[in-house]
């Protein structure tokens, strides 16, 4: 355990010796970024692993995604986390598509091209809002189930859905297990060098956190990559082109609210409220289920899925993938589509 600490202070240690990224923060308007996604540029081929670029109407948002594989596939949902983006299943996709899936990857809340339809709706980030988010696009792809798959901000939203909306959701995959928050308990103190990786949550609660996130947030950003996955090797590029969804107009307000709303420092929006009351028992997932853990994961340690076990009431198989930290999908592809896959399998069981 020490060793593994040593490895995300060093990492954090070397992104601030080394300046590693400057602002420059330009607000993205309209879909700018999702009509670049089809320019001929490196980038661009990049992204046509993803499918093709769409945007969809789905409740409070007008929502940018990517879609590959046949339409009548087996549908299959997957959900970035923060500061990631969609980029994370660059791999993934078109493993998934390959299988005869219908794959759709969409850009979360404040990232990038999507956007809020209403100048006047909240920017929330509660976790009531983005599972809500989760059956709305389903609603508006003409999607009756899929396989929720996802990490971080992706994985919470898939654990939504799948525990308040069980027969909207074929199967789970989550990355680091059950990720519904227990928002009653968030003033219990984690261990101390777990409390330490989370230093970004704890600045965010301030007003200079809110400030330095608007002014830095490709720095912030850089330095996460760094400290979750202190194994993965990426390259500039690599980071950019996920950066680019940080600049979405919405990107901060929503961020801010998500980190001081699990603290229990900020309210809940009375959209969410039904939703959020559900979550606070902390309902169990009953659908099959695969659970995963990198372990170098520098945010959440690896674990045997045993305290966890209780929250997942249907078949849950829990893995653990060598070498590979936080961003799971983007950092062992075959992993995950693995995991997706095997929930696919005839016999529907992980």
């Amino acid at each position: 355990m020490q060793e593994h600490i040593d490895r995300r202070r060093r990492a954090m240690i070397g992104a601030a010796a080394k300046g590693i990224a400057v602002g420059g923060i330009t607000a993205a308007a309209g879909h700018s970024l999702i009509s670049r996604a089809a320019t001929a540029s490196p980038r661009a081929g990049l992204r046509a692993g993803l499918g093709q670029a769409r945007t969809i109407r789905a409740g409070q948002l007008d929502v940018a995604y990517f879609e590959s594989g046949p339409r009548d596939g087996n549908p299959v949902l997957l959900l970035h986390g923060f500061p990631y983006d969609v980029h994370s299943y660059q791999e993934v996709a078109p493993i998934l598509a390959s299988r005869g899936c219908r794959v759709v990857v969409p850009y979360l809340r404040g990232h990038g091209p999507t956007r809020f339809i209403d100048a006047n709706e909240p920017r929330a980030g509660q976790q009531g809002a983005i599972g809500a988010d989760v059956i709305d696009l389903m609603d508006a792809l003409g999607m009756h189930s899929a396989v929720l798959a996802g990490y971080d901000w992706g994985g919470r939203a898939a654990c939504v859905a799948a525990a308040l909306w069980p027969h909207r959701c074929r199967g789970l995959v989550s990355v680091n297990s059950y990720l519904i928050q227990d928002i009653a308990h968030a003033g219990r103190p984690a261990p101390a060098r777990i409390e330490w990786g989370l230093w970004y949550q704890h600045y965010f609660q301030s007003e200079r956190g809110r400030a330095g996130l608007t002014a830095n947030r490709r720095e912030v950003a850089r330095i996460l990559w760094e400290n979750n996955s202190p194994t993965w090797a990426f390259d500039d590029a690599t980071f950019e082109r996920s950066a680019e969804a940080f600049d979405n107009p919405d990107f901060v307000d929503v961020v801010i609210h998500s980190y001081r709303h699990r603290m229990g420092l900020a309210d809940g929006f009375a959209r969410y409220r039904e939703i959020e009351n559900r979550l606070a028992s902390l309902p169990p997932i009953t659908v099959p289920a695969i659970t995963l853990d990198g372990d170098a994961d520098g945010v959440v340690p690896a674990t045997d899925g045993k305290s966890s076990a209780a929250l997942f009431a249907g078949r849950r198989t829990h893995r653990i993938v060598d070498g590979v930290g936080h961003n799971l999908p983007q950092e062992a592809p075959r992993a995950f589509a693995d995991a997706v896959l095997d929930l696919l399998a005839p016999t529907g069981s992980p």
